[in-house]
């Protein structure tokens, strides 16, 4: 069984009314990028403790969370109100499949697709040398509703700079039109051809890996689709073309 281990808010970031990050300071965990750990606070006298994905990379040695407040939910709004200096929990083992290392070793192009916070482990991947070392072509899809919510532009500009020719970013915003987004759910755009149009590649079974994180409909609609073009879920006895991670 897992153990806590005490943190403490280093930094806190307000990206919206809704959408918050924390960095902590805590000796450990080790983890793998696109893990996640249990992150708790005492509360009425019981530890309450909730999965969080980490968004920095494996060799930074302050942990970071991208999260939002879940309404009526028993943590996130505490989590949210917490400021520089205070103290909560950490577990001292991460745990996950949504990493590189279970991409298979023959993937040429690795297509990266969230929703909300679930951009948060692909961040932590990107942050490390080996998506640059293994893949050809890298591109990250994120979807939220509001502009605001687009956390983490600085990084992915940093991305774009550090990597131009290997890596593109495709941001949507579903809840209003904003310039260079798409404005209507990923899975539409898998279904139209339009991903790719904008990218350029094409997803090719036998070169694409899709890594799919965040709200369940975007996956279940996601892989439906991608399903009808030949390509199915990855699994370690059966090597495949889809990864997922459910939020909620």
């Amino acid at each position: 069984m897992a153990e806590w281990l005490s943190g403490r808010v280093t930094r806190k970031r307000r990206w919206s009314d809704t959408h918050y990050s924390l960095v902590i300071s805590a000796q450990g965990p080790s983890f793998v990028a696109g893990q996640f750990i249990r992150v708790g606070m005492d509360l009425d006298g019981e530890r309450v403790g909730r999965p969080y994905s980490l968004v920095n990379p494996p060799h930074q040695h302050e942990h970071e969370i991208f999260f939002n407040i879940v309404p009526d939910g028993p943590l996130s709004g505490e989590l949210a109100a917490l400021e520089t200096g205070d103290n909560l929990w950490l577990t001292d083992a991460a745990n996950g499949f949504l990493t590189l290392d279970e991409v298979p070793a023959h993937t040429r192009d690795l297509w990266l697709l969230a929703t909300g916070t679930g951009v948060g482990p692909f961040l932590s991947m990107l942050q490390t040398a080996e998506p640059w070392q293994r893949f050809d072509q890298v591109i990250l899809g994120y979807s939220v509703r509001e502009p605001a919510n687009l956390a983490y532009r600085d990084l992915i500009g940093r991305l774009e700079q550090d990597h131009p020719g290997k890596f593109q970013f495709v941001p949507f915003v579903t809840g209003e039109s904003i310039a260079g987004a798409f404005s209507c759910r990923i899975p539409e755009t898998l279904a139209d051809g339009r991903l790719e149009r904008r990218v350029g590649i094409s997803l090719d079974p036998a070169r694409s890996h899709l890594m799919l994180c965040g709200h369940s409909q975007m996956i279940a609609d996601a892989v439906k689709t991608l399903e009808q073009r030949g390509m199915q879920r990855h699994r370690r006895r059966q090597p495949g073309h889809i990864s997922t991670e459910k939020y909620h």
